[in-house]
């Protein structure tokens, strides 16, 4: 569960209560697809986990801990996703992460259970929507959800495809998170499942950015 750990109000200790856990996240992901964030209620969930609403407020204070912890949970499944693609791609330059990256966070978009409302933090409410108020800084409570993500991937790159680590690479990289996010919301906005253009457009910008300002 890695991060999420944080975002409970006490860690499961044992295998059930951690299965517990997850199944209010599941159910949590799939409400957010049927009803959207504002009708999300904490008895539902419980309700469809099977679990009982005592429990759930073992694990949470309330909604938005679950999604936060869903949100959480989500940035951890693409991290795995983009390390496990770059250990399997044979890239030419670590600037090829863009597509690679690009194409795991559409993906998880058209398929991932919630990810439409929710991905790394901030939440819709709805699908290609408008944002809920305060949910930019849901992943730690104290920076924008755009920058915990740069720093994640700034690791992973910096770690496997060896990039040109220091501080002007990290702000290319927030600024190149930001550009990605703008232009992905776009093509969301445009079709529910991700106008093809756009994304394409999108991998193109943030490639031509970093080499222009990193160099190759």
């Amino acid at each position: 569960m890695g991060v999420m750990r944080s975002t409970l109000r006490r860690r499961p200790a044992q295998r059930r209560s951690a299965e517990r856990v997850e199944r209010m996240l599941d159910e949590c992901a799939l409400l957010l697809d049927e009803v959207g964030y504002e009708a999300l209620t904490t008895k539902e969930v419980a309700r469809r986990a099977e679990v009982p609403i005592g429990t759930f407020y073992q694990f949470f204070h309330d909604k938005q801990g679950l999604v936060r912890a869903l949100a959480l949970r989500n940035l951890e499944a693409f991290l795995e996703r983009v390390a496990e693609r770059i250990a399997a791609a044979e890239l030419g330059h670590w600037t090829d992460l863009v597509d690679l990256a690009v194409d795991e966070f559409v993906d998880m978009k058209r398929t991932t259970p919630g990810f439409s409302v929710v991905d790394f933090g901030q939440v819709l409410l709805g699908p290609g929507g408008a944002a809920l108020e305060g949910s930019r800084r849901a992943l730690d409570g104290a920076h924008e959800n755009n920058v915990v993500v740069a720093d994640r991937l700034r690791a992973l790159t910096v770690e496997q495809l060896d990039a040109p680590a220091g501080p002007g690479f990290d702000r290319a990289l927030l600024v190149a998170i930001e550009a990605t996010d703008a232009v992905l919301k776009l093509a969301f906005r445009a079709d529910p499942s991700g106008d093809e253009e756009l994304i394409a457009e999108c991998k193109q910008l943030v490639r031509r950015y970093l080499a222009d300002h990193l160099g190759h």
